[in-house]
């Protein structure tokens, strides 16, 4: 399972109306963990992955995202996108439970059997529409983080996009979660989940093919602004969940 090049772009946007800080200072205002990932050691290779990123988005996923979105009416795409979700709940459930979130756990339980059933294999999501039961996100980097666990170096990632090195392990630990592999062939299982992740990121991407434009009038540097909404994004989501409430920012999905 891979991780949306389209999450990075639209960390930026969140930061782009506010200046940016030395990458090598933590600001005032977040303390504690945020204030422990806010150094860059490893610089110089995720500057270089980050442009690679913003050029792959720029050359290949946009336009391919325009052309589908040109085919595909609104309504189709934010079916499609409801569909990933119910596809991708095991991660929630499992570390909603892990972090003993038992009635989080159990309402993402509940929202895939209804919306795999009722809702037409998650393309439409009648378990927060009838029901009101909404989406718990969580995953295993935020585990991890609720146990005590560092979040140590920012890294950047190809393909990926921003992470941190408890990050790195809890989307390795997320991704194992994906069912297919145990079930069939390896090359099977790789096919269809590339397909998959690839079908996602076209999606995601159609339904925001503007993100871009405040980041390019107001950011004075697009890495930096990136690198402080993934930190203050992760940092804000393990505070919320500490305090038993939900991840404002839908943890790494």
């Amino acid at each position: 399972m891979f991780k949306t090049i389209s999450a990075a772009i639209a960390l930026a946007v969140g930061l782009c109306a506010a200046p940016v800080m030395a990458q090598d200072q933590a600001p005032p205002h977040l303390p504690g963990e945020y204030a422990q990932t806010y150094s860059d050691p490893l610089a110089p290779f995720n500057e270089k992955m980050f442009w690679f990123n913003l050029k792959l988005d720029h050359y290949i996923l946009h336009p391919v995202a325009q052309g589908y979105a040109d085919i595909a009416p609104t309504p189709v795409r934010e079916s499609v996108g409801r569909f990933f979700s119910n596809v991708n709940f095991i991660p929630r459930f499992a570390n909603n439970l892990f972090q003993l979130r038992f009635p989080e756990a159990g309402g993402e339980l509940a929202r895939f059997g209804i919306n795999s059933t009722l809702g037409v294999a998650g393309f439409f999501d009648v378990a927060d529409k009838w029901f009101g039961l909404k989406e718990h996100p969580n995953d295993f980097g935020l585990t991890l983080g609720h146990y005590g666990a560092p979040p140590g170096a920012y890294i950047v990632w190809p393909f990926i996009g921003p992470s941190t090195v408890r990050d790195t392990i809890g989307y390795a630990a997320d991704g194992a979660m994906w069912p297919l592999p145990y079930f069939v062939p390896w090359y099977v299982s790789m096919a269809a989940g590339a397909g998959k992740n690839a079908v996602e990121i076209i999606n995601y991407r159609s339904l925001h093919l503007n993100l871009f434009e405040d980041v390019d009038r107001y950011a004075v540097d697009l890495y930096g602004a990136v690198q402080d909404g993934y930190l203050q994004r992760r940092a804000a989501d393990l505070r919320a969940l500490q305090k038993g409430q939900e991840a404002p920012y839908r943890a790494n999905q």
